[in-house]
């Protein structure tokens, strides 16, 4: 990933296991190195760096893909360990899922790989099933930005959840519907970078570009992988609304794959309640009175008030009555 520094558990180096590769502590903008390669990483320095609130350390991108295989090839032995509690599960989760989506994004390629696709997705929901509060532990630990890399493991994990809470859906189904979720973006790695970050106003030819991308991304995966019409749909029609208002297709109502309307649902309310390019995270209240009467009619009602009940503490629902 050009640039990007891929995130670390400083809870989750075990330092008998863990990859020789240099490790840097984030500084504003900034990564200062902290272990190079050769040193070995001490249950000490483990010690001092939380005893200083530091819970990640960075790995660089040229040390990306050694990391990567470290982090898919381990995750199922992390989550299952009784050393670490929710939180430290839901980094491990956390770093594993970002760091397969930006491999994904830099390199289409390798998207071709379903049956990593389908570890990792077996392992996310390992975690959201063995914690009653997996979905708060793991947005304590994601970075409140909005990479798109974040944004899809959110946007997935919630799904997942809704998906268990509103319907009788089998484990594969299941993996299936994560999977599509987070790939649901997949398509913008064709769009231009320049578009992509733009932080002025965006002309209608560029919003026309942009919305070309759930197309985009369906034709890929269509044709270089083996993903079904289930994950498919998702990253197809998770722009779609029930009120016939979305896009590319127009669909309304029951034209919409179930799992596309809470992809769809759910991709919204995450972009609202991350600080992203144009906008400050809302409370998850508030983002929800403003998907109801903002937003009318473009969910489904009853989908809807499920998100709600996921989302919003009793605490919070009082401050909207």
């Amino acid at each position: 990933m050009n640039g990007y520094y891929v995130p670390v558990g400083v809870e989750s180096i075990e330092p008998d296991l863990f990859p020789d590769v240099a490790l840097y502590l984030r500084s504003g903008g900034n990564y200062v190195l902290y272990k190079s390669h050769g040193r070995n990483f001490s249950k000490q320095d483990a010690v001092r760096l939380m005893a200083n609130s530091i819970d990640f350390l960075y790995v660089s991108p040229s040390d990306m893909e050694v990391i990567t295989k470290y982090l898919e090839e381990n995750a199922e032995r992390l989550l299952q360990s009784d050393q670490f509690d929710g939180r430290t599960k839901g980094k491990i989760i956390y770093q594993t899922s970002i760091n397969f989506v930006g491999d994904i994004f830099q390199n289409p390629k390798k998207v071709g790989d379903v049956d990593r696709s389908k570890k990792l997705m077996e392992n996310l929901l390992l975690y959201l099933s063995s914690d009653r509060d997996a979905l708060s532990s793991l947005e304590t630990v994601m970075t409140h930005n909005y990479h798109t890399f974040v944004h899809s493991l959110q946007v997935t994990a919630l799904s997942v959840l809704m998906h268990a809470e509103a319907y009788s859906l089998a484990h594969d189904e299941l993996v299936d519907v994560g999977i599509g979720t987070l790939l649901h973006d997949f398509g913008k790695t064709f769009t231009p970078q320049q578009i992509l970050n733009k932080t002025g106003k965006l002309t209608e030819d560029e919003i026309a570009i942009i919305k070309r991308h759930p197309e985009e991304g369906y034709h890929y995966l269509k044709e270089n992988t083996r993903l079904n019409e289930i994950s498919l749909a998702i990253v197809r029609d998770h722009h779609e609304r029930v009120n016939g208002n979305g896009y590319p297709r127009g669909l309304k109502r029951t034209e919409i794959s179930r799992s596309a309307q809470v992809g769809g649902l759910c991709d919204v309310y995450c972009t609202l309640t991350i600080d992203r390019t144009g906008g400050k995270a809302l409370p998850p209240y508030l983002t929800i009175q403003v998907m109801r009467q903002e937003m009318k009619d473009a969910f489904d009602a009853r989908l809807l008030g499920i998100l709600e009940g996921l989302t919003c503490t009793e605490e919070a629902q009082q401050l909207v009555l």
